[in-house]
């Protein structure tokens, strides 16, 4: 009873969050405008901040954990590398083919890393998260670009892909966290504050934002699709992960409670915005990140149970 408490702990407030932002959105307090401009604001400034913070208040020694990160990179590229043998087997479709190989690999760690492993194991693990943050982002843009790129018969923009990774704010606002602490910068208390302050409402507000994004109003001919993809990002690819990570390399607490954030989280929001931009079927790439996501909140809980229950955090 006391891990399906801890459990439920850790799940409960994330459903609520993302159940208000869906009342909100239902009741015409925000649209859909209101709900990207808003989520352009998070991920442009209040994410990389929390992001800076959280790196620059660990000590580099603890925060940069290169096991872990070879662990998690190495694990990704190989799902990768499988699902573009897998998925065109059973998906003839091209358009349909990059979007659910980019939804069953891309995962929202960036929402769902931080607030998951500091609710398992504190404020004070949060940093090797947002380091990770660092290093699955540009990965995760490359090999989506790549993928999408490959499905639509078209010629990657390697110049395209660079700049987006050198430019993107996480991984900016991690570097300078870096820095900072490798360089014992320290700031006024009164500007730690306020990064504090404003750090706070990072979560709650993109995980409103996120249930503001969900809609249930079309499934159409994609069933089929939308069951093995939400269950190959949602059960088959944690089980196979988790059970690497935890038994043949021995990771343990912190280190699992980041890879359950990681991998067993749903698809990234952006891969409906990517799979828009370069000619994915963005209806099926909208449905798995809207139905992963409501889903997600009862197998997450899932993982952390079982986890729990075999004393692995």
């Amino acid at each position: 009873m006391q891990n399906f408490l801890i459990s439920f702990n850790v799940v409960f407030p994330i459903a609520v969050m993302m159940a208000l932002g869906y009342l909100m959105k239902e009741i015409k307090l925000v649209n859909d405008v209101t709900v990207k401009e808003m989520n352009n604001v998070v991920f442009r400034i209040f994410l990389p901040l929390m992001v800076f913070k959280n790196v620059y208040e660990s000590e580099i020694a603890e925060v940069f954990n290169p096991r872990l990160i070879i662990f998690a990179s190495s694990v990704t590229v190989a799902v990768i590398l499988l699902l573009f043998l897998i998925v065109p087997i059973f998906e003839k479709d091209n358009s349909k083919r990059g979007v659910l190989i980019q939804a069953i690999f891309r995962s929202n760690f960036v929402i769902f890393g931080i607030p998951v492993t500091e609710a398992l194991c504190g404020v004070g693990a949060t940093g090797t998260a947002s380091v990770l943050i660092a290093v699955t982002i540009p990965l995760f843009n490359f090999a989506a670009v790549i993928t999408l790129e490959t499905f639509r018969g078209g010629k990657p923009d390697f110049k395209k892909v660079v700049k987006g990774i050198i430019t993107n704010p996480l991984i900016i606002a991690s570097l300078l966290g870096l820095i900072a602490t490798g360089f014992g910068i320290s700031f006024p208390s009164i500007i730690e504050k306020s990064m504090s302050s404003i750090s706070s409402v990072t979560t709650p507000l993109a995980l409103v934002m996120l249930g503001a994004s969900i809609n249930f109003n079309t499934v159409g001919a994609n069933l089929s699709r939308l069951i093995w993809g939400l269950l190959a990002r949602l059960v088959i690819l944690p089980a196979v992960a988790l059970g690497l990570g935890a038994y043949v390399f021995g990771f343990r607490g912190v280190e699992l409670a980041i890879l359950i954030s990681l991998f067993a989280s749903p698809s990234a929001v952006s891969s409906f915005t990517m799979a828009q931009q370069m000619g994915g079927d963005d209806e099926l790439a909208g449905q798995l990140v809207m139905f992963g996501t409501v889903a997600s909140i009862l197998t997450v809980f899932m993982w952390i149970l079982i986890t729990v229950n075999l004393g692995l955090i």
